[in-house]
């Protein structure tokens, strides 16, 4: 309820700020990885992947304190739903996780087309409990580190042919500038 002289609160944004205040469970007014690795659910009841979440806060922290404020965390909630909707549709058999298959189709419905070696080696990387599959949180980091590497990738890759030359000093430099 608004009272007279205060703007009318956006619905969506007090749902967040309950959200906010519950995550931050230091009351600081801002969410470390520890509190939003305890917050997130990867659908598997086991912790969310401390990888996914240190580069997920590396995306979203735009001010760059290693911490999530509740601007920032607006953004992070908006990203984690959206993966969560794209997961869901991809987990054609709804186990909670994407085997090779199901990952082939999600990323060659993101315009990728790979092998299907590359997508076992996708698989043996990302699965932690190695079982063939890929939980919520892995299949996160699978996509943005995927992204990553091809925008890496493209800088080098001027004819957009799918091919590069590079020194040897070049690919080191581009794997140790990656961000993710």
């Amino acid at each position: 309820m608004a009272y007279y002289g205060q703007p009318a609160v956006d619905p969506q944004q007090q749902f967040l700020w309950g959200i906010f205040q519950k995550v931050d469970k230091d009351r600081s007014g801002a969410i470390t990885s520890d509190e939003l690795q305890q917050a997130l659910s990867n659908g598997t009841w086991t912790p969310f992947n401390p990888e996914t979440v240190r580069l997920m806060i590396g995306m979203f922290d735009r001010d760059r304190t290693g911490t999530i404020n509740f601007q920032e965390f607006g953004a992070l909630w908006k990203y984690v739903n959206d993966w969560q909707t794209t997961f869901k549709s991809y987990d054609k058999d709804n186990s909670g996780s994407i085997d090779k298959e199901e990952l082939k189709t999600a990323l060659t419905s993101f315009g990728y087309r790979l092998s299907d070696n590359f997508y076992f080696t996708l698989i043996r990387k990302f699965d932690r409990t190695g079982r063939g599959n890929i939980a919520f949180d892995d299949f996160i980091q699978c996509c943005v580190v995927i992204q990553t590497l091809t925008n890496s990738f493209k800088a080098f890759d001027t004819n957009r042919n799918g091919w590069i030359r590079i020194t040897y000093e070049q690919f080191l430099t581009l794997v140790f500038s990656l961000k993710a």
